[in-house]
């Protein structure tokens, strides 16, 4: 049984005190935290989780914690808290909203900070970035230097623009998304040294041949935003589930997680799930 743990791949995107739907206050994120290190879970590095999908198993309650985009609130809230309580995240960066400059102020810097920069909500950050103010949201290359070098937080491809192609050019999706996946490459080779074989789809959609192009390009391990799967030993990396966390208390994002990792509930759950999901759209 030990060979076929399920590692559960946590989605996040804000932390923020906005709160809202995809949004996590930092008073819950904190909660979420506090209850993973009381409850004995470690995180892993995308090294150590590919390696369980290669066959190795992983320590028994293991999680992956992702964050989608590269917000300006991840620096400014989530790093701190995570530093805190002494876990591992991995974070997908549109790199063509990474901007330059200092690093702004943090939490938990102390009383004689300056006061934290805005960190708002999921619709006001999409409204600033087709405003083309997106390094008003997103991280910078300075704040990136800062979460890499203390080991707490690693960086990898959610391509270059985050633009659904099937949407926006539908005869030209494929050619497009070669150029994404060139442009982010090159972008992250260039700041950060080097590119992982990690990719994580923009608003979660792929197709047949988008996974043979991100795997053309260099990417192996492909992230989905499907929830109801399992991340075994064996599984197919180009089909790693994720289930998106709320804005809800430890406890709560507890028990998804437990029946996420259940061998016997877990099936079953996702299952049920995806049935329900089938009625929804047939009806």
């Amino acid at each position: 049984m030990k060979q076929m743990r399920t590692v559960p791949v946590l989605m996040y995107h804000h932390v923020t005190p906005a709160g809202g739907a995809i949004n996590v206050t930092p008073e819950h994120f904190r909660d979420q935290l506090a209850w993973l290190k009381r409850q004995g879970y470690r995180t892993l590095t995308c090294e150590e989780f590919a390696a369980h999908l290669a066959g190795e198993p992983a320590p028994e309650r293991s999680v992956l914690i992702t964050f989608d985009d590269g917000y300006l609130d991840n620096y400014v809230h989530a790093w701190p808290a995570l530093r805190e309580y002494g876990f591992h995240a991995v974070i997908f960066l549109v790199t063509g909203w990474i901007g330059q400059g200092p690093a702004r102020p943090h939490a938990g810097q102390g009383e004689g900070a300056r006061a934290l920069p805005p960190t708002p909500d999921h619709a006001d950050c999409m409204r600033q970035v087709a405003a083309g103010q997106a390094h008003e949201i997103a991280l910078n290359w300075s704040e990136i230097d800062r979460m890499r070098a203390d080991g707490v937080c690693e960086f990898h491809s959610h391509t270059h623009t985050h633009t659904r192609w099937d949407k926006q050019d539908p005869a030209r999706k494929n050619e497009q998304m070669r150029h994404e996946l060139q442009q982010s490459r090159a972008c992250l080779a260039d700041h950060l040294g080097a590119v992982s074989d990690h990719l994580c789809w923009p608003q979660g959609y792929f197709d047949a041949d988008y996974v043979a192009i991100a795997r053309e390009a260099g990417f192996r391990h492909l992230y989905t935003t499907r929830a109801f799967g399992r991340n075994r030993p064996g599984s197919d990396p180009a089909s790693i589930f994720r289930f998106a966390v709320r804005n809800t208390s430890g406890a709560s994002v507890g028990r998804r997680i437990r029946v996420a990792a259940s061998p016997w509930i877990g099936p079953l759950f996702n299952a049920w799930k995806r049935w329900k999901r089938g009625q929804r759209y047939a009806g």
